[in-house]
């Protein structure tokens, strides 16, 4: 009985909080600030505990959740109602590299070192420090650089290249299924899509990954 009651709690704490993250938006998933945080790791914690606590039912666990939720949901609304409590309560981006010059006291006060720097550069494709003018700590705990002129990539702009339509390409097989939805966004049908891999001697089940963009045609790429 009791792998029941686990079973149907973990149903409703699931349900609960795949629910509250759509009211939320998915900023609470992608811009984790230390509040964010901290309420991520006590919902975690009033589900976990629910489930193996005989005297905490279903109903309760929502009761929880939900106060969680609305806590979060007023914290948001001042943060955008009120400009000066978003320092207080999501932080504020540091400058920690400007104008090629380390900010050691803003380091230290970010709790940051030299370490965790270059491997946050490294993600941004800097590998040496020389190229950056400036770096900024993000509240999320991610790092937004600016290169020095010399190293930046040059754009189409400064080629002075004609302007052109931006074409995004779309995905229309994954695991070896066909994406309707997407199919949908493109100007062929399931039929061609269908065919067009025919063409190239495969299976739609032989197919991992396939994209379409009207100027290219159909990438595919088999297993």
């Amino acid at each position: 009985m009791d792998y029941v009651r686990i079973l149907a709690d973990s149903l409703i704490g699931f349900t609960a909080l795949f629910i509250l993250t759509k009211v939320l938006g998915k900023s609470q998933i992608t811009q984790i600030t230390a509040f964010d945080f901290i309420a991520a790791l006590v919902l975690g914690e009033l589900v976990g505990n629910a489930l193996f606590d005989p005297e905490v039912g279903g109903l309760m666990i929502i009761f929880a959740v939900s106060i969680w939720g609305v806590l979060i949901y007023i914290t948001e609304w001042f943060t955008q109602k009120y400009r000066r409590t978003r320092t207080i309560l999501e932080g504020k981006p540091s400058i920690i590299i400007r104008r090629g010059q380390i900010q050691r006291d803003i380091m230290k006060k970010s709790k940051l070192d030299m370490n965790q720097l270059m491997h946050l550069l490294r993600d941004k494709d800097v590998f040496s420090i020389q190229e950056v003018d400036y770096a900024i700590f993000e509240t999320n705990g991610s790092i937004n650089v600016l290169r020095k002129y010399i190293y930046q990539t040059p754009t189409n702009e400064f080629f002075n290249a004609t302007p052109q339509e931006t074409v995004l390409p779309i995905s229309v097989i994954s695991d070896g299924e066909l994406l309707p939805e997407n199919i949908q966004e493109i100007e062929w049908d399931e039929q061609q899509v269908l065919e067009e891999i025919s063409n190239q001697g495969l299976q739609l089940n032989e197919v991992m990954y396939a994209e379409y963009n009207k100027e290219e045609g159909l990438y595919v790429l088999p297993y």
